[in-house]
């Protein structure tokens, strides 16, 4: 039997940057201006988190990005627990989460409870990625649509 040793260092320093991120959001929020420069700040604030990752894990991202900002428009990128995600109307609704960031094996594309997935009284709400492929971003696609419909 394991005792609780408190959270891990992945998740402390998930939780610093959801806090660093709800500052930067009140911020922006404060702050004087068009809604098309926040959005674009924050997309911003996306691609240079995806930059950071390492080489697999941004190929990755960098596809899952072009397919969801593609295929389903009205949502808005943004970073979440450090993750680049996407929201509708200030809801996350997707993510992706690097291997590297709580060093599993695979990425995963992860989708909230705002995501309309909903297939019976059971369906999936979290895939693991290891390559996107034309086939995988086509899977994206569709689901990232079905999500926002």
């Amino acid at each position: 039997m394991s005792t609780y040793e408190g959270f891990t260092a992945e998740e402390r320093a998930a939780m610093k940057d959801h806090a660093q991120e709800m500052k930067t959001a009140a911020r922006r929020s404060a702050r004087p201006g068009k809604a098309a420069e926040k959005a674009a700040e924050a997309e911003r604030d996306v691609l240079t988190k995806i930059a950071e990752m390492r080489d697999s894990d941004r190929i990755m991202a960098e596809r899952v990005h072009a397919v969801i900002m593609a295929g389903a428009p009205v949502l808005a990128p943004k970073l979440w627990y450090g993750m680049p995600a996407y929201a509708l109307d200030g809801k996350i609704v997707c993510f992706f989460q690097s291997a590297e960031k709580f060093k599993a094996r695979y990425a995963t594309l992860g989708f909230s409870d705002q995501a309309r997935l909903d297939e019976g009284t059971m369906w999936a709400a979290g895939f693991a990625l290891t390559e996107v492929t034309p086939e995988v971003e086509a899977r994206i696609d569709a689901l990232v649509k079905q999500a926002v419909s």
